[in-house]
């Protein structure tokens, strides 16, 4: 209802590239603040647990190290990510873009998973420009002994439950 999500294989990993698409009633710069690395974000997305941002490079640039709950009846064990993460604007909208970094030692209790190049396009409607149309482009490689098919249910329903959680952090 909220988001349409595609995938295909990914060219970096043995994973998948997954798309996730839908449009969301605010502006871009709303949009991409609540999504991007800062205060907003542990505040609605009920996958993370905690976020550190371990070094500031510019304004919107930075590595941060993050953490996110178990998924599945914790089949899928709560994760880590060490992520390099970039804002900017891209034609009328903002590009929020990101890279696991092999930075650091893994906390205890965590498994160290990699997000291969993604990001999120946030571009207002021509037609309303009240709305914007929000794109994800998601390569999560979670890393340890997982069956795919595991994988693949919690990436689906995860995508598609950002958007809603998102949209309920919006409308507050």
């Amino acid at each position: 209802k909220d988001a349409t999500v595609w995938r295909k294989p990914s060219e970096e990993f043995s994973g998948y590239l997954y798309k996730a698409q839908g449009v969301v009633e605010d502006v871009t710069n709303r949009i991409v603040d609540h999504i991007r690395p800062g205060p907003y974000r542990l505040d609605w997305d009920s996958l993370m647990t905690s976020m550190d941002i371990m070094e500031t490079f510019e304004e919107n640039c930075c590595v941060m190290r993050y953490t996110t709950a178990g998924q599945l009846w914790n089949i899928i064990a709560p994760r880590e990510f060490v992520d390099f993460s970039y804002t900017t604007s891209y034609e009328d909208g903002l590009l929020t873009c990101g890279i696991s970094l092999d930075y650091g030692e893994v906390r205890p209790n965590f498994v160290r998973g990699f997000n291969h190049p993604c990001g999120w396009f946030c571009v207002p409607l021509k037609d309303c420009p009240s709305h914007s149309l929000l794109t994800g482009y998601i390569q999560t490689e979670l890393r340890g002994m997982l069956p795919q098919s595991a994988v693949d249910t919690a990436m689906s329903s995860t995508l598609a439950n950002f958007y809603s959680d998102l949209k309920k952090a919006l409308k507050t």
